[in-house]
């Protein structure tokens, strides 16, 4: 009987390629909540084997080496704090992020654009206190005018927010998929059982 290596590995990898590793900070917080910090499962086995980081928690799963079996990491934690970034940068997902991924005209979620505030005909410039996130109904309908002159309302002033307030942000959107040994790490707030 001959096998086929290959086929057998591949199998292998494509079953092994939805275990990711939470990666969280050396004070046990997340790096990030939206997008989620997360690693592949063999960059997490490498930054082990390179002891940058400390595994907390582990899958049953274990891939082999020819000299040794790994178990593989789900929750691995950096050896060495990595200073968050003190000012957010000035970015589409970062501005929907702030915005709740909302339109703040009309409070539509989906797709979105962004809007300015005070037009750029009208010598508004593209940055945090000027620019939201807007349905492309709304912002078509604002067009270059006022929110004044089209009778618009805001539901919540631009403003430039801070990394933690991002952070704190993306905890309000989970992604479809926690592993029950990352959620001790991600809401480490909520209320515990009586």
């Amino acid at each position: 009987m001959r096998v086929d290596y290959r086929k057998s590995l591949n199998r292998d990898t494509a079953n092994l390629s939805s275990l990711s590793a939470l990666v969280l900070n050396a004070d046990y917080r997340p790096l990030s909540y939206f997008p989620l910090s997360l690693w592949s499962w063999q960059d997490s086995i490498k930054a082990a084997f390179l002891d940058r980081v400390d595994v907390v928690s582990e899958y049953d799963r274990v891939v082999r080496s020819p000299s040794r079996a790994i178990r593989v990491p789900s929750v691995v934690v950096l050896r060495n704090y990595v200073k968050p970034a003190k000012s957010a940068a000035f970015t589409r997902f970062n501005l929907f992020l702030r915005d709740e991924f909302a339109c703040q005209y009309c409070g539509e979620q989906g797709e979105l654009t962004f809007d300015h505030v005070v037009p750029r005909s009208k010598g508004g410039k593209t940055n945090w206190s000027n620019v939201v996130a807007a349905c492309a109904r709304c912002n078509h309908q604002k067009g270059a005018r006022l929110i004044s002159e089209c009778g618009f309302r805001l539901r919540r002033l631009p403003y430039e927010p801070s990394q933690m307030q991002l952070l704190n942000q993306g905890r309000k959107f989970p992604p479809n998929h926690l592993h029950r040994s990352w959620v001790d790490f991600l809401y480490w707030d909520a209320k515990l059982e009586e």
